[in-house]
């Protein structure tokens, strides 16, 4: 018996990957974050199949499922949104999985920050103008922000940010950021990326708070910070260029040049 967690992905029921979609089919129990992983990717699992919707569930209370199946012998199909290493509260199930002695295993899934670059129809790594991207948070009720990670620090790199659970803290957002980016800095809030309803909002450090008012938008939101957002000139990779020689390519030709071989 082993409990996967599962990452489901972004929302799209079809973004899962199939070593997730696989797992959800065979497994005679399925646990799932109701508010976050659609109701489609649950319906993959098994007739019969033991399904519980977690979101009211305290943590005993999800570990005493997982210790009855592992009782029962049963594979434990325990689905989170995204991936699992992000922000997926993974941690102290497993620390008690671990006390208890049973075997888990991670299956890695689409994380929301890159379901965001997709249907934002961005490159966030452009060469000359980021190569760093930090995904990030504000600290909330549930968890406060460790010593040395406020947004005051991070953005002294000047790097792309990727800003989970922190649509309603956008006002500490603008005052951390604005020294460093401007507030004229490129911003775009991803809603629900990759759901039927999603939302792409481009604004600006300082217009982000009156656009997310305007929408609505009060959870379930990703908030992008940094110049690549609107990157317009940028250079090409050199990836690509004709005169980059790397192993996969132009070997032959380097060694005629050198060699005064060739056409």
């Amino acid at each position: 018996m082993t409990v996967y967690f599962i990452g489901a992905g972004p929302g799209a029921p079809d973004l899962i990957t199939l070593r997730g979609h696989e797992l959800v089919s065979r497994c005679p129990v399925c646990l799932y974050a109701g508010s976050l992983v659609p109701r489609q990717i649950v319906d993959f699992a098994p007739q019969g199949a033991r399904i519980l919707d977690t979101a009211p569930m305290h943590l005993e209370q999800i570990v005493a499922e997982m210790i009855a199946a592992h009782r029962r012998g049963q594979d434990v199909a325990r689905l989170h949104s995204g991936d699992p290493s992000i922000y997926g509260a993974i941690g102290e199930q497993m620390r008690a999985l671990e006390h208890e002695g049973i075997p888990f295993e991670i299956v890695p899934g689409v994380p929301a920050f890159a379901a965001a670059a997709a249907v934002m129809g961005t490159e966030l790594t452009l060469p000359g103008i980021s190569q760093t991207i930090i995904l990030t948070r504000t600290g909330g009720k549930a968890s406060p922000m460790p010593e040395g990670e406020h947004l005051e620090i991070l953005g002294r790199s000047g790097a792309t940010l990727a800003i989970h659970l922190s649509i309603r803290n956008l006002a500490h957002v603008e005052r951390a950021l604005q020294p460093r980016y401007g507030a004229d800095c490129p911003v775009v809030i991803v809603y629900r990326a990759t759901w039927p309803d999603q939302k792409v909002i481009r604004t600006t450090l300082s217009g982000m708070r009156a656009m997310a008012r305007r929408h609505k938008i009060t959870r379930t939101a990703l908030v992008f910070v940094g110049p690549v957002l609107d990157a317009q000139g940028f250079e090409a990779s050199a990836l690509y260029d004709p005169d980059f020689v790397h192993l996969l390519r132009n070997q032959g030709k380097k060694k005629d040049r050198r060699s005064g071989e060739g056409a």
